[in-house]
């Protein structure tokens, strides 16, 4: 065998024909012209948006700001009425206070502390129950005393005894004596079988024996006088005692309360926990506080204050539109009833100025009156019942006088007019314009 192997020649595959590239077609370019009719197309177009879009936007915005710059308002005609409002707090024109008592007894300083109330807003009627104060320290304390009155009898009895004892001793000692003068009176009748000597003796003892006799007499008028002072004292301190469980009595009757009046029982607020609150049960309360008011719902009223400027508009029976700000929409007609005569301060900063106290009485029984809530009134103080009537916007003051800018066919004219009463809003015209003439707004 060989090692080189098959040298026969490997076949060849013949060359592959070249693909010849393809000539890309030049687009034609536009003639010259073309663009001129595009930039007209843009123009043409931009004419027409803005006649049919863009002119009709803007006249319209035009048209708006014309209509809105230059505002009107007709002149109407019918019932005017001024007003001023004045802001306060309810309250209650019959009510009774609901007080804890001042005690009586020695012990009148402790502190009175609420075991039983009636809930604050419940109806109540007269001589219902109200409030109870602990009362078992008082009722302790009266058994003490009711001791000491039992004590204070018997040490009058036992006196009493004692003295008849003395006296007694007294009346003895006196009869001895009694009897010793008389002995020695009847030996004195016998004197003149006597010696001279025994006479004076005699003599003697006679007078020392009166002497006796009549000092026992007065002592027992002494003892008489000392046994009554003794006496006036115990009963004195009888007394004492007696009028002590008196008043500790009283004192427990007092600490429960019934009511005076048919009304409402309204809690009134205390500082607690840096804080007002109502008072409640466990709460203490020092005597002579304050601690609830019953109510009458029917005899409501509005406390306010009024400027000072605002005074001389003010009269008593002028009518009044009272609302609450907890019940928006909620009106009650009412009156002026009470106009204050002097002007009260302010709190801190506002102390020097002075207002005029206003109370307005509310004319209904609705059960949302109840005090303390805040409200407001409107009070008429005036009233036109045919008037014409513009906005305070179209008057235009020069030179003292008022005009208004009255619409016509050919513009504005202003026209001099004469003013009535006014409110914030409106205001009466007397004389130079028409009813449903139209005037300008500033």
């Amino acid at each position: 065998m060989s090692a080189i192997g098959n040298q026969a020649p490997i076949p060849v595959p013949p060359p592959e024909t070249p693909v010849q590239p393809l000539r890309e077609v030049e687009p034609r370019r536009p003639r010259k012209y073309g663009k001129w009719l595009i930039l007209l197309a843009i123009v043409g177009g931009s004419i027409a948006a803005y006649e049919l879009w863009v002119k009709p936007r803007h006249a319209q915005q035009q048209a708006a700001k014309t209509a809105v710059a230059v505002r009107t308002a007709k002149i109407i005609k019918g019932p005017f009425v001024q007003t001023v409002r004045v802001s306060g707090q309810t309250s209650a024109r019959n009510f009774a206070n609901i007080t804890a008592p001042i005690l009586r007894g020695p012990e009148a300083n402790r502190s009175l502390v609420l075991m039983k109330l009636v809930k604050s807003g419940s109806t109540v009627n007269k001589g219902d129950f109200l409030a109870e104060i602990d009362t078992q320290s008082t009722k302790d304390h009266i058994e003490d005393v009711v001791d000491m009155v039992k004590q204070a009898g018997n040490d009058i009895e036992k006196r009493k005894a004692q003295q008849a004892v003395e006296q007694e001793n007294l009346a003895q000692t006196m009869r001895v004596a009694k009897a010793d003068f008389d002995k020695w009176s009847l030996e004195a009748r016998a004197a003149e079988t006597r010696t001279v000597l025994d006479q004076e003796l005699i003599k003697l003892q006679v007078e020392e024996a009166e002497a006796r006799y009549k000092q026992a007499l007065a002592d027992i008028e002494a003892k008489k006088v000392a046994h009554q002072a003794e006496l006036r004292i115990l009963e004195i301190t009888l007394l004492r005692q007696q009028r002590h469980l008196e008043r500790h009595q009283m004192d427990v009757a007092r600490m429960t309360f019934r009511s005076p009046m048919a009304g409402l029982a309204v809690m009134n607020t205390i500082w607690r926990n840096s804080e007002y609150s109502q008072i409640q049960e466990g709460d203490s309360v020092s005597p002579g506080q304050s601690f609830m008011k019953v109510v009458s719902p029917g005899s409501m009223q509005l406390e306010a204050t009024i400027n000072q400027a605002q005074v001389g508009s003010f009269r008593v029976g002028l009518p009044a539109t009272v609302g609450l700000d907890a019940f928006p929409g909620s009106t009650f007609p009412g009156k002026v009833y009470s106009i204050g005569a002097l002007a009260v301060g302010g709190w801190r900063q506002n102390y020097y100025i002075r207002s005029v106290p206003v109370r307005i009485e509310i004319k209904s029984n609705d059960q949302r009156l109840i005090p303390d809530l805040s409200a407001w009134a409107d009070v008429e103080i005036a009233r036109e019942d045919d008037a014409l009537i513009a906005p305070l916007g179209a008057i235009r003051q020069e030179g003292g006088k008022s005009y208004v800018s009255v619409k016509t066919a050919n513009g504005f004219e202003d026209r001099q007019v004469e003013l009535g009463i006014a409110s914030n809003t409106h205001v009466v015209i007397h004389s130079g314009v028409k009813e449903g003439e139209e005037v300008r707004l500033y």
